[in-house]
């Protein structure tokens, strides 16, 4: 039943495909025209009017609106390309930045511990050098 189906899809796929272009829109309205002169004959126009709509109109409007869907379907997969491309983008600066900033973050560390080494050697030293250091207050 599967491959029925995958068949069937697969017509579907390249008969919408066909109908979807300007050439068949082009290639309806001329089957549409070889009846014209028949509809306009009756001089009825009821009959000239469903010309319109029946034949005219869904004959030849089914494809250029396909086409129109297909050109606004690949629009849309444009946008959503180049939107996707520029997201990846974006997101690989952010990993820059974060690794930049995970550097800098350990740079800023080693020099906090050694401030705090002179400091506390600074501290030691004027402990050391000051007179309560040596018993007379």
């Amino acid at each position: 039943m599967k491959r029925v189906n995958d068949a069937l899809e697969a017509a579907g796929g390249r008969i919408t495909k066909f109908v979807g272009t300007m050439w068949c829109a082009i290639a309806f309205a001329v089957i549409a025209l070889v009846s014209l002169p028949g509809a306009l004959a009756t001089g009825n126009l009821v009959t000239i009017i469903s010309w319109i709509a029946q034949t005219f109109l869904q004959l030849v409007l089914l494809s250029v609106i396909m086409v129109g869907q297909d050109l606004q379907s690949r629009a849309t997969a444009q946008m959503i390309t180049e939107t996707h491309e520029a997201t990846l983008a974006e997101f690989k600066l952010a990993k820059l930045d974060r690794l930049r900033n995970a550097e800098e973050l350990n740079d800023l560390k080693t020099i906090a511990k050694a401030l705090h080494v002179e400091l506390r050697r600074t501290h030691a030293d004027v402990q050391a050098s000051s007179p309560s250091a040596d018993g007379a207050s």
